[in-house]
């Protein structure tokens, strides 16, 4: 199982993935994800900027990863570590709930760090709901901390805004 640069013709999958990702959450009561987040828009982006990544088996998209410079307006007010580097921000890792606990997430995160020190970034942000225990706990056990909490609009719990300095 590679990871890929995926493209357009991707497109329907990584959508489909986001939807069972989002109901599942749901399920377990996380709010984090809907039918409006994250939607065709941000997908079309990702592909225009060629920053999506994914995990197949035997064609099958397993698991999804964004990487690029992109910083939310949010993270102004974060009181970062690495204030004056250039760093890499990783958005919407995610897992079919299927293959959770099995270490894509994992393999997804080193990749996005491999990719970041490939392009001279000096850390690795990212936001992660707080309502999302799991996933929290992946950024920690993987040396990422919490610099700040942010909120977004329409979402019940606060972001922590996570940072971990790359070597």
């Amino acid at each position: 199982m590679d990871i890929l640069t995926l493209d357009t013709k991707d497109r329907n999958e990584v959508l489909r993935l986001y939807r069972t990702i989002a109901k599942e959450l749901a399920q377990r009561g996380i709010r984090q994800w809907d039918r409006f987040y994250p939607n065709r828009f941000v997908v079309a982006n990702d592909f225009r900027n060629q920053c999506l990544f994914g995990v197949r088996d035997g064609g099958r998209l397993l698991a999804v990863v964004a990487v690029n410079g992109e910083q939310s307006r949010r993270y102004a007010s974060v009181d970062w570590a690495d204030a004056k580097g250039n760093p890499a921000v990783i958005h919407r890792l995610a897992v079919h709930p299927d293959l959770q606990g099995r270490g894509l997430g994992r393999r997804l995160l080193q990749f996005a760090e491999h990719q970041a020190r490939s392009k001279g970034c000096s850390s690795v942000r990212l936001d992660v709901y707080s309502d999302n225990e799991h996933a929290v706990r992946l950024y920690e056990r993987h040396g990422y901390s919490i610099r700040g909490e942010i909120r977004f609009p329409f979402r019940p719990a606060v972001y922590y805004a996570m940072e971990k300095s790359l070597p």
